[in-house]
């Protein structure tokens, strides 16, 4: 009768002596693992049949066996593992281990329970996308606002904290509401997408590009310094002037008007961006394409 109920069971069930030699296979192991019982009865479970390991690909086969370990102490543990699947994928599960005793206490072998955790894995992954998702402007791909004012928060905290440097420039399409107007909203969002793309390429290797909302962005510069800030922002506006975007056979003028600061002593986040925001319409007060800075570059820059 209780075998007749364990064979009916969903879960994957298996008894092994102290020595890990399998003395029971269920049904329910059969179909999570892909292996018979005739495939697995009589040999121990480390001899490369499931071969456990964590989410670090660390095998548990060996010392690191949750089964063993409470054969040892005849404590019951539970872990999510990945076993090894007859057709050499990997699968995750959900391990319950418990030992077996017999009639005086003593510990004669374990049984392990397991199901399968593909479910509550493939729902982690789903709510790791949504999550990575909802930090990116769907049309750009670049980080959105919420993004931006978390990374820069964070930050400005490491300023505070350990006199980390770095730099904010805040860039506005030129002249964005005409290019929608005279070539239509596709071309705009087109627009978007090359200056987005050119900001992104351009930028050093850990910097930040972020939109902020419509067309203006924000791009975050780690460790920078008054040379490099101008730096970067003069080859930002240089690569959006010369990228090209044509409506038929109508070239779209591109060129973007920048403000740019680093930070400083007492800086809050509203700070930063209300002064590079007030830079930049400075830029455009002056003729567009062109970069303002609240710094001056010193003389050892290029």
């Amino acid at each position: 009768m209780r075998v007749a109920v364990l064979e009916n069971l969903s879960d994957g069930v298996y008894f092994v002596d102290r020595s890990r030699r399998i003395l029971y296979w269920n049904k329910g192991a059969e179909r999570i693992t892909g292996f018979s019982a005739g495939e697995v009865v009589g040999h121990r479970c480390k001899d490369g049949i499931l071969n456990h390991c964590d989410e670090a690909g660390t095998l548990l086969c060996g010392d690191g066996c949750p089964l063993l370990a409470t054969i040892h102490d005849g404590q019951p543990r539970e872990v999510r593992v990945f076993l090894h699947h007859k057709s050499g994928r990997r699968r995750p599960v959900c391990v319950r281990a418990s030992a077996l005793h017999d009639a005086t206490g003593k510990v004669i072998g374990g049984v392990e329970v397991f199901h399968d955790d593909s479910a509550l894995v493939d729902s982690r992954r789903r709510a790791e996308d949504l999550e990575r998702a909802s930090l990116l402007d769907p049309l750009t791909g670049a980080g959105n606002r919420r993004l931006g004012e978390a990374t820069l928060a964070g930050w400005v905290d490491q300023y505070r904290r350990f006199e980390r440097p770095f730099g904010l420039l805040f860039l506005d399409i030129d002249r964005f509401k005409a290019v929608n107007d005279r070539f239509g909203h596709d071309i705009g969002d087109q627009a978007l997408q090359i200056v987005t793309g050119t900001i992104a390429n351009v930028s050093r290797h850990g910097d930040e590009v972020i939109r902020w909302g419509g067309d203006e962005f924000v791009v975050l510069l780690g460790d920078a310094d008054a040379c490099s800030l101008r730096a970067v922002a003069e080859r930002l506006r240089m690569a959006v002037k010369q990228s090209r975007l044509f409506a038929g056979q109508r070239r779209v003028p591109l060129s973007v008007s920048m403000g740019g600061t680093l930070v400083a002593p007492g800086d809050t986040i509203e700070l930063m961006l209300a002064r590079a925001d007030g830079l930049m319409y400075g830029s455009k007060a002056s003729g567009r394409d062109r970069v303002t800075l609240d710094i001056e570059a010193g003389a050892g820059c290029a």
